[in-house]
């Protein structure tokens, strides 16, 4: 993700969405119109589940969540989106996409770039290099879908909580974040109290330090050691994106971004 790439020099500045950044200019002038950029904010909602797809999001940095939920009303979460993609890509695959899940902002950022779907579909009609990014993203995207699910059926809380951890401080370009107990609860399927237990677990290892709704990662190798396997599997299909995406947006091509 965003906190690899960048060590290795491809990532794009802070605060600047890999899917939009160093589009060539004639892509970037088409969207310019139909882009809003709008502030972040914690429990921001982008979708409610069944909602119409009528904007797309692109974020700037941050981190959003995307969540199933059952007709009990309790939710747990599928996918997260930061600055590396975008929310709302089932308005790739029809004209009238419904939201199959609930997204909400769960650490805020500075800003998110709107584009209305219709204008998102006329330049994936195209064919050219935005369809290519967000095709390739999209395949990332279904990949982790799949990883997440296996990884809530099968691995204990405390190996989901540090895999959480960790895509979550790969997105937000700094060492804490705001994180309350009763939202990583509600991301992890679990109860607050077993929030409590884990965070403090990890705590006492000396893993994170956790205090007044903040996590700061103190030792981010142990905090890999102590994740499951889905982590770096995850991480690696987002890195390959990266170094596409890097790649095919030479210095030559001009944005208007």
């Amino acid at each position: 993700m965003a906190r690899h790439a960048e060590k290795d020099g491809i990532a794009p500045a802070r605060g600047t969405n890999c899917l939009l950044a160093g589009l060539p200019s004639d892509v970037a002038e088409r969207l310019q119109p139909d882009l809003t950029t709008l502030p972040g904010s914690v429990r921001q909602v982008l979708y409610r589940q069944g909602d119409p797809i009528e904007y797309v999001y692109f974020p700037n940095d941050g981190v959003a969540s995307v969540t199933s939920v059952l007709a009990t009303g309790a939710m747990v979460e599928t996918a997260t989106v930061g600055d590396e993609g975008m929310v709302g890509i089932e308005a790739i695959f029809a004209e009238r996409a419904v939201s199959t899940g609930e997204t909400i902002v769960q650490v805020p950022g500075t800003s998110i770039e709107r584009l209305s779907a219709a204008a998102f579909r006329a330049e994936i009609a195209r064919r050219g290099e935005f369809e290519r990014r967000v095709g390739r993203y999209a395949q990332v995207f279904l990949a982790q879908v799949m990883q997440t699910a296996a990884c809530n059926a099968l691995h204990p809380v405390q190996q989901r909580c540090c895999r959480w951890l960790l895509q979550t401080h790969d997105r937000v370009h700094g060492q804490d974040f705001a994180l309350s107990h009763e939202f990583l609860g509600v991301m992890l399927g679990v109860r607050r109290s077993t929030v409590t237990v884990v965070a403090g677990g990890l705590q006492s290892a000396g893993l994170i330090r956790y205090a007044h709704g903040r996590v700061r990662v103190i030792d981010r190798r142990g905090l890999e050691e102590a994740s499951c396997e889905c982590y770096c599997l995850i991480r690696e299909q987002f890195d390959r994106l990266e170094c596409e995406t890097a790649t095919a947006a030479s210095p030559a091509s001009g944005s208007a971004f």
